[in-house]
């Protein structure tokens, strides 16, 4: 399967890790390490050498009830941090925005990717940036804003109401002249999701092979391994790593992650033992 990302295709043979890079000083987990741009610089560099395929530069904050800052803002975060890492590294660049100008600076100063965790629900425009550049999008599902999704977060069935929700954008994305090559879906889990819905989604990923595109998942150190397990974000490695690994089993084929290195190999030795790659006899 392939997925193509501006001047670039990813012939999608194996696993892929996406690093996260937040520029941020309130994201759950790693806000404020990397906000300063020389450490966001010297972060991006280490995650491509830790083994990522793709790094992911967000400076807007999605965890569950963060607060929007304004447009220039996110842009003085991060349009610096990809414009200098473009420049450094050789694998591709992600924006993680829902916006549009943030977007389209993204895409003019290297990124060749833009996640958008809103579907162009926040900032109709978006719409436009994505369909008149050729960058790869990734299309996740999210009930509701960062601000209110996990307020009391309800699905009948919550497997029916994402496959229906990706038909849909599926289908306004074709009839719009939006090439499937250039798109990746993600369920969104931790957005607007209980623990039951995210545990759901996982355990049915394989329900959404489907649609013919690959699966991304980003379950990296989230609250609902926290609630399950009883653990704080700094102690949610392990199974951060395990639910990658299950993942995988179950379909996805692209790792958000924070923890590169770690979670790389997990999932490495999973993808060699399957394809009886580099194993001696």
């Amino acid at each position: 399967m392939n997925w193509k990302i501006k001047d670039f295709i990813f012939k999608i043979e194996k696993p892929l890790i996406m690093g996260i890079l937040n520029v941020t000083p309130d994201s759950f987990y790693d806000g404020g390490r990397y906000f300063d741009i020389d450490k966001a610089i010297e972060r991006g560099i280490k995650i491509e050498k830790e083994g990522a395929d793709i790094i992911d530069i967000g400076g807007q904050s999605t965890r569950p009830g963060s607060k929007q800052i304004n447009e220039e803002e996110e842009i003085e975060r991060v349009i610096p941090v990809i414009s200098s890492l473009s420049k450094k590294i050789k694998i591709p660049i992600s924006c993680d925005t829902y916006r549009s100008k943030v977007a389209e600076k993204a895409i003019e100063n290297g990124a060749k990717i833009i996640n958008d965790i809103s579907a162009f629900s926040i900032d109709k425009n978006l719409f436009n940036v994505i369909k008149d550049s050729d960058c790869g999008y990734i299309l996740m599902h999210m009930k509701g804003t960062p601000e209110n999704m996990q307020i009391n977060p309800y699905y009948e069935d919550v497997i029916v109401e994402i496959s229906k929700f990706f038909e849909e954008k599926i289908k306004i994305l074709e009839e719009n002249g939006i090439e499937l090559e250039r798109v990746v879906i993600d369920p969104g889990i931790g957005f607007g999701k209980r623990v039951s819905d995210n545990v759901e989604i996982l355990k049915n990923l394989d329900k959404f092979k489907k649609f013919n595109r690959p699966i991304l998942i980003g379950t990296s150190r989230k609250s609902f391994i926290g609630k399950i397990l009883n653990l704080e974000v700094d102690q949610r490695l392990e199974a951060t790593i395990a639910t990658n690994v299950y993942a995988y089993l179950k379909g996805a084929i692209i790792f958000r992650v924070h923890d590169v290195k770690e979670v790389k190999r997990g999932i490495d030795i999973i993808y060699k033992i399957e394809k009886n790659e580099n194993i001696m006899y």
